[in-house]
């Protein structure tokens, strides 16, 4: 990771166009809410951010993108944004999940910290995570306490995330708050991760897409 660096961030997994820009130590966070709209509000969004700092997309490390859980289509903006911009700019582009983000800065020695998400239904995304251990991926479950995930090897659990508290009155764990707000976090994350070897961001779908495959037979492709 570059000593200073400068990464965006941002994230339409849910109703919302987020971003963050991180240079250095200082974060800046943008947050518009909007349920639809965001494949043509993201790009401006961006822009108007990187201007007001005297920035251009050349100054960039690297762009840091939420792959989900969440909305299929939110996330399918963003990350092919992020895959556009990286093969554009020639710099990285690092996905992290939105689970994994509410737990950062959450994780010691000693306790484990399940993230959680609504994923409607009456059911939540989940992940644990715990140091120095190998631990499941992220489960879609039902919401009742005996398809929570399990505190792992012992390790008292603690609960973060938006549906945190519906969770903890079902298992009697502690609710944590998370460290900063999501997107600051996706973009902490994927800065802390330049110059490694951290894949091509690819959605997180957990489920399959709640649409029904189309009837129509694929094209056939003449050689």
């Amino acid at each position: 990771m570059p000593p200073e660096p400068k990464l965006i961030a941002f994230d339409t997994s849910a109703a919302h166009c987020a971003a963050a820009l991180l240079l250095g130590d200082r974060v800046v966070t943008r947050v518009d809410e909007m349920a639809k709209g965001q494949a043509e509000h993201l790009m401006p969004m961006l822009e108007e951010m990187l201007a007001a700092e005297g920035l251009g997309w050349s100054d960039l490390d690297a762009v840091g993108v939420g792959i989900g859980p969440g909305n299929f289509t939110g996330i399918r903006i963003a990350v092919s944004a992020a895959r556009g911009l990286a093969l554009g700019l020639g710099k990285p582009a690092i996905g992290v999940s939105t689970l994994e983000a509410q737990a950062f800065g959450l994780v010691e020695y000693g306790r484990s910290i399940v993230s959680c998400l609504d994923a409607r239904r009456g059911r939540a995304y989940m992940q644990v995570f715990a140091r120095n251990l190998d631990l499941p991926p992220p489960a879609l479950v039902e919401m009742s306490k005996e398809s929570f995930p399990r505190g792992y090897d012992g390790l008292a659990p603690q609960i973060v995330g938006p549906i945190a508290a519906e969770v903890a009155a079902l298992t009697g764990d502690p609710v944590v708050q998370p460290t900063c707000p999501t997107i600051e976090a996706i973009a902490r994350l994927a800065a802390a991760r330049i110059g490694t070897d951290h894949g091509r961001p690819a959605p997180l779908y957990i489920r399959s897409a709640d649409a029904a495959p189309p009837r129509d037979p694929a094209p056939v492709i003449l050689s």
